[in-house]
């Protein structure tokens, strides 16, 4: 097999860059080129270029571009036991049941939380919404949460973007008299012991809505059932106004970029609805938070990622977990500054635990040079930011990370991938086989606990489980580059081009362009450990470019050296507004020595 893989021609490497100052081989896309003489057409050179790449023929340029979501909306009920899902949650509505809402304290779990909550709320009833606590419960419900919404008198509690996998929990309620409705969309083997199952990644679903992240599941239920409860009368017996769901896509873009899921199809009008409508600030939540994080429209999947995510996530991580769905679900803009005003300073702390923890991470990493994936635990590291480690040290080495916290002999863990490695199916295993105390999630991320006392044996699984990731960490040491410019044609016209092919996320990536043979007239750190450098082209022209988090690493000691030099550059385009004039910046990945 070896000998075999040996014959195969590497292709040839963009600008002679074998080798980076990240040590990366670059690449530059292949684009069929007939597909994209016609796209040029009708479409810009470098736009065509970067459709042609995804596989947009001419004939579909126009639906990619401008993408809509009655186009492309399926029929909720494609979904298994979506039907019964909905006449259990109307049944409630018309008997005048009391509902729960068993949210997770992420971003996906409190914006498909604040969506359910909302749309009661529209029609009169206040849900009793529960987010469990990080560090006393755990993930997903507990039988003695379940017992509790009991005994206050739920009589149906609806778990969103968890549950599918809560066997014991399920069944504490159904002996409890609780019916539950699970929407979710975790990968799952068996059916929970729930009166509904909606999850396009169950076994005998057959919608083809995998990719849907929980947010996105709870937006079709949701459009079931107001079909529903308009069909049936509700609304008018009730004399109430049937809620409008253009107004909750604000939420659902927000988790469709939050979760990662791929922004493809459906998902893609997901964000692209979601950032208009966000862009009108009509939820004081997201209004305030956008204020303490001097954040202003038009918004885009940066600002839904880095910007407003984190904050959302920080309550659960280090703070109270329940934060983000008070802040999403708030009406009176007093109160959502005050939820706004606290995420931002648990989000401050997060960030000072995560550099304590990625310090030694990385540390630990460092010495893992010659295995496949990379294994970092200690006692008292925070559960609450090991994920954000795990992705710190995937993205910084190029490999799978996993990083646990141990506290009184119990780890728990996240893990990040690359593509072509699915590390969810590898904690299903890990679980299955007795390997770890529990663990599962996606392709790219997982999560996972496990006693001290099983952490070797861990790592042996997970040696033999990389025994064959050789091509897929090759090919993640590659780096694809899509078009090729100078500093003065990055400006904000290829800088708009670009954008029309998005919006950017998992499994639509923003482009790489690179600036070959660009002379650095200004090279030095800036905040706390990031490159700033000044770019000059040949016709004298400057462009201004940023490494983040680089100071230390060999990209920015590549970059530091450089002074006076010429380096071949390569990163992604954004737009500076902090001087006042708007202007490009190239936020760079990598570079390399250049040739002149």
């Amino acid at each position: 097999m070896a000998e075999a893989a040996a014959r195969i021609p590497l292709p040839d490497a963009a600008f002679g860059v074998a080798r980076s100052f990240s040590g990366r081989r670059w690449i530059l896309k292949d684009v069929p080129i007939e597909a994209e003489r016609a796209l040029a057409r009708i479409v810009s050179p470098a736009l065509a270029r970067l459709l042609a790449a995804r596989g947009v023929s001419a004939d579909a340029a126009a639906a990619y571009l401008a993408p809509k979501l009655k186009d492309l909306m399926p029929d909720p009920l494609v979904l298994k036991d979506m039907g019964t899902a909905v006449d259990r949650v109307a049944r409630a509505l018309e008997a005048g049941e009391r509902i729960a809402v068993f949210g997770d304290y992420d971003v996906d779990g409190s914006t498909s939380a604040a969506l359910l909550a909302d749309f009661l709320s529209a029609l009169g009833v206040a849900a009793r919404l529960y987010i469990p606590d990080r560090m006393t419960e755990g993930y997903g419900p507990s039988p003695a949460a379940m017992r509790l919404l009991a005994d206050e008198g739920a009589k149906l509690a609806v778990t969103v973007d968890c549950g599918a996998a809560a066997i014991a929990a399920l069944e504490e309620a159904k002996a409890a008299g609780l019916d539950v409705v699970v929407l979710d969309h975790h990968l799952v083997e068996a059916a929970p012991p729930a009166i509904a199952h909606v999850n396009p990644n169950q076994p005998g679903d057959e919608s083809g809505l995998g990719h849907l992240c929980a947010a996105g599941v709870t937006f079709l239920f949701l459009v079931a059932l107001n079909r529903h409860l308009r069909d049936s009368g509700f609304y008018a017996r009730k004399e109430i106004v049937e809620p409008d769901l253009r107004l909750f896509l604000d939420l659902v873009g927000l988790a469709t970029v939050c979760d990662v899921v791929p922004l493809t199809g459906l998902n893609r009008a997901f964000v692209r609805q979601g950032l208009g409508q966000m862009g009108q600030m009509s939820r004081p939540g997201l209004a305030a938070l956008a204020g303490v994080a001097k954040a202003v429209p038009p918004f885009t999947p940066y600002h839904l990622g880095f910007v407003f995510g984190p904050r959302i996530n920080a309550g659960g991580r280090v703070g109270r977990s329940s934060l983000g769905v008070d802040l999403l679900t708030a009406r009176e803009p007093q109160m959502a500054e005050e939820f706004a005003a606290a995420l931002d300073m648990h989000n401050r702390e997060r960030q000072a635990i995560e550099k304590l923890i990625l310090d030694e991470a990385i540390a630990m990493a460092a010495l893992q040079d010659n295995s496949p994936f990379l294994l970092a635990a200690s006692d008292g590291w925070h559960p609450g930011v090991v994920g954000i480690v795990a992705g710190r040290l995937k993205e910084r080495f190029g490999k799978p990370a996993f990083v646990a916290g141990f506290e009184g002999g119990m780890g728990r863990g996240s893990a990040r991938s690359i593509p072509g490695i699915d590390i969810g199916a590898i904690m299903r295993a890990a679980r299955e086989t007795g390997v770890i105390e529990s663990g599962g999630g996606h392709a790219m991320a997982a999560g996972f606990s496990l006693m001290q006392s099983q952490l070797d044996g861990f790592r042996a699984f997970l040696a033999e489980q990389f025994g064959g990731a050789g091509p897929a960490l090759a090919a993640a040491n590659e780096l694809e580059i899509y078009a090729v410019t100078s500093p003065s044609g990055a400006n904000l016209s290829l800088l708009t081009e670009i954008a029309g092919a998005g919006p950017f996320g998992a499994g639509n990536p923003e482009p790489v362009v690179a600036v070959p043979d660009a002379r650095v007239t200004y090279a030095d750190v800036v905040g706390r450990d990031h490159v700033k450098l000044r770019l000059q082209g040949g016709d004298g022209s400057r462009l201004d470019a940023i490494a983040f988090r680089a100071a230390a690493t060999p990209l920015g000691e590549g970059l530091l050296a450089s002074r006076g030099g010429t380096i071949h550059a390569v990163g992604r385009l954004r737009q500076d507004d902090w001087s006042g004039a708007p202007r490009v910046q190239l936020e760079i990945q990598d570079a390399a020595p250049g040739t002149g």
